[in-house]
């Protein structure tokens, strides 16, 4: 796919964005979701193919094509392995589902009720090889706790910082400021992000576009005129903890937002089942994120 059929697809597909980004971290937990315990390993490395092993699973499975999926979020190692033979990006193409990558090294520890996130070293570097290899953009990640404005703001200038460093490398950023949503004060901390993301969108210079990938907000449609500003090329939400059903019936009242699910896509998977148990079960996830954010979607452009 060109830079333009991508941009197209991202901007006007009717479908949703997986998240297979999870980092060294959070990958014992996605590995024991699956059914892989950690005795099973011994070493990163041998933890890192196993996930490999589960994501190249999941990308060649039949179900799993631009049709329902019009992109997917990698973790670096994902982006250099292979997939089918191929190289993961390549693949991806192929299957008419857009390549992003995660970008971000993790977090600080809280202060002013946020955590931003840690320096990243070597990024020109990445976003160059990135680049080279078809990646479109990238998802980097802050979490916000606390309705703390100063903490927000702070939040809202870093993801911009970097947002500017990802698009003179000619590639598309997600900046996604995640509101917990246990958090006591979420409401508040989604408006103030509103008004933070507003101010940060309007003085945008140039004509280059962004992406947000945000909590879905304890208010319906909040985010509505993120939605529709000129300077956002598509607004995804995560799942943040809610369950399958509960992601889908949130994310349907948010007009204009598709899905980039991660647990509430993948929970259901089980490195157990045969092929065909396994394809079954990720095309019925696939199916019931794709309704709750395409369906919407439709409805919406026609309203």
């Amino acid at each position: 796919m060109t830079p333009a059929v991508m941009t197209a697809k991202i901007a006007d597909g009717q479908g949703f964005i997986a998240a297979l980004d999870q980092s060294g971290g959070s990958t014992p937990k996605a590995l024991k979701g699956y059914g892989i315990e950690e005795s099973a390993w011994s070493t990163e490395e041998e933890m890192f193919g196993l996930i490999h092993d589960m994501r190249a699973r999941i990308i060649t499975s039949p179900v799993f094509t631009g049709d329902k999926v019009i992109g997917a979020i990698l973790f670096e190692r994902t982006m250099d392995g292979e997939a089918g033979g191929k190289p993961v990006p390549q693949a991806l193409h192929e299957r008419g589902v857009v390549p992003f990558l995660k970008i971000d090294k993790g977090l600080e520890a809280e202060e002013n009720g946020v955590q931003l996130m840690k320096a990243m070293p070597g990024l020109d570097a990445l976003l160059e090889r990135a680049a080279k290899l078809g990646i479109f953009g990238t998802k980097e990640r802050s979490v916000i706790n606390l309705a703390n404005r100063e903490g927000i703001a702070q939040v809202v200038a870093q993801q911009f910082d970097i947002a500017q460093q990802v698009l003179s490398h000619g590639l598309v950023p997600i900046i996604e400021p995640e509101v917990n949503i246990k958090s006591p004060e979420r409401a508040e901390a989604d408006s103030i992000l509103l008004e933070e993301l507003t101010k940060a969108l309007d003085a945008m210079t140039g004509e280059a576009q962004v992406m947000l990938k945000l909590s879905l907000p304890a208010t319906r449609d909040l985010f509505r005129q993120l939605v529709d500003h000129p300077r956002v090329l598509r607004v995804v939400a995560l799942s943040g903890g809610y369950a399958r059903p509960e992601a889908c019936e949130e994310l349907a009242q948010n007009h204009g937002v598709i899905a980039s699910f991660s647990r509430a896509l993948l929970n259901d998977l089980r490195h157990e089942m045969s092929d065909d148990e396994f394809n079954a079960s990720l095309g019925a996830a696939i199916d019931e994120i794709w309704s709750a954010s395409a369906k919407k979607a439709a409805a919406s452009a026609a309203a």
